[in-house]
């Protein structure tokens, strides 16, 4: 955690609450070893981790509006045996709105394959990606809290319904700080300009020191908008111009160092002037052949997107950027309470190939065992149709897959019911999910504190716990 400057105490109160802050500075510092700060303008080499780590980096990719889990990777023949008919008594009440029990169950009309040596079921939707099933790890009983959009998407990003907390990005940033001083830590890219529900404090930092939040680059164009030079400005005309600005700034800062959002802004400043000289090279995929575009789909106008949004990825967590957040269907398009099939179909075919060409683009470079890739969104869907040929929200039961950074791959873990409505076998909430993704990356969410307003905070506020089956032998 960088050393701040805090506000001079004006009264015995303000004194022993500013030093109570400080003791939660100093047991933190312990705990990482007195390793490098965490701030992304310090620290190349990051905190040492709490235990033995495989995934040095996340690459998250984010469906946004809840895809289905029974069309996709979790396979239910009884639901096409019962299509039509009513949700049996025996299979619970389903988390929806009232009254949606009793609407007929709609069938998938996907074709189902079984795929690699392991067997994984996997619909067409996903055929590219079904490829390398023997590198996935499939969770089939997945929960969350959030109901709706804005709870379930807060939920999966910062472990609350509510927002205002850390997303998992930050906490990744404030335990481990950065690899590339030149580089944003995290770093949010977006497959077009509509706002994700809830917005940037999706991967904000909340109570955190705002430097741990997420920067997002453009899902188009320049990836970093604004990196240039002004015209007629070279770099040690703008070095003396950030030196002038930033020593104002901290003179402005001194008695309000309570204020991380200024610090964050000094901070950023300098970040964007190292980044001046190693993020256009990180970013710029014209170095990249063509026949790697074409593996992440780029030649397709319905894949070019979301497979450059991957590429991206790939290359950033290739220069050191520790935590990376892909979102499909910004502005919640997964969503499908009618026209199920139009919609997934669309969404899934412009990521299928990207994601499988991401899978295999990793391994061949030997980074996939260093880089944890988690796909999902914030809930399922329902056996239940809506509208007639939709699913409703399904936060009770549905899948995600975890590849490489050290999980033990090509199993399924876990279970929905035979209608796939509700986790009936090795539930995982979200809290659990947080803390095995923390795991892989060496931290022990548990040690993983920070102290705000005198509480000790956590990802998953005291109530998760790592799926330690999932891990290879070496990390359990």
């Amino acid at each position: 955690m960088s050393c701040h400057r805090y506000d001079q105490p004006t009264s015995r109160r303000d004194f022993l609450q500013t030093a109570g802050g400080g003791f939660g500075a100093v047991a933190l510092a312990a705990l990482m070893g007195g390793q490098a700060q965490g701030s992304q303008a310090q620290a190349s080499s990051g905190r040492l981790p709490h235990r033995a780590a495989k995934a040095k980096s996340v690459i998250f990719l984010f469906m946004e509006g809840g895809p289905s889990h029974l069309d996709t990777f979790d396979y239910k023949p009884l639901l096409n045996q019962l299509a039509g008919q009513t949700l049996p008594p025996s299979f619970g009440t389903p988390l929806t709105a009232a009254g949606e029990g009793k609407s007929p169950l709609l069938e998938s009309k996907r074709a189902w394959k079984q795929h690699g040596q392991s067997g994984l079921w996997v619909s067409d939707w996903f055929s590219h990606v079904g490829k390398h099933a023997d590198d996935l790890a499939v969770i089939h009983s997945c929960t969350s809290s959030g109901i709706n959009h804005a709870g379930g998407v807060c939920s999966m990003n910062t472990g609350s319904i509510f927002g205002g907390r850390p997303s998992l990005g930050a906490w990744a940033s404030y335990g481990l700080g950065t690899e590339n001083q030149n580089l944003p830590s995290f770093v949010v890219i977006k497959d077009s300009e509509a706002t994700v529900v809830n917005g940037v404090r999706n991967w904000g930092s909340g109570f955190m020191p705002a430097v741990y939040q997420g920067v997002e680059f453009s899902s188009d164009g320049s990836p970093i908008r604004y990196l240039e030079n002004p015209k007629g400005v070279d770099r040690q005309r703008q070095r003396d111009r950030l030196d002038f600005l930033g020593g104002l700034n901290r003179d402005f800062n001194a008695s309000r160092a309570s204020n991380t959002e200024l610090d964050a802004r000094i901070k950023s400043f300098e970040l964007a002037y190292q980044m001046q000289a190693e993020a256009p090279d990180a970013v710029d995929l014209s170095k990249e052949t063509a026949a790697t575009k074409k593996l992440y789909g780029m030649d397709n106008k319905a894949t070019a997107t979301f497979g450059r949004n991957c590429l991206l990825a790939r290359r950033l967590v290739e220069n050191g950027v520790r935590f990376v957040q892909l979102y499909s269907g910004a502005g919640s398009k997964w969503d499908s309470h009618k026209e199920i099939e139009r919609n997934h179909a669309q969404l899934s075919h412009s990521v299928d190939q990207p994601i499988a060409g991401l899978l295999a683009d990793l391994k061949s470079r030997g980074m996939l065992e260093e880089t944890l890739v988690i796909w999902g969104g914030e809930f399922g869907r329902t056996p239940m149709s809506e509208q007639g040929d939709g699913r409703d929200h399904n936060p009770t039961g549905f899948t995600m897959w975890m590849a490489g950074g050290g999980v033990k791959a090509g199993q399924t873990y876990g279970a929905t019911d035979d209608l796939g409505l509700h986790a009936v076998k090795d539930r995982l909430h979200v809290h659990d999910i947080h803390a095995t993704i923390l795991h892989l990356m060496g931290i022990d969410h548990t040690q993983l504190i920070y102290h705000h307003k005198g509480r000790p905070e956590r990802i998953d506020q005291n109530e998760g716990h790592p799926f330690t089956r999932l891990l290879g032998s070496d990390l359990a």
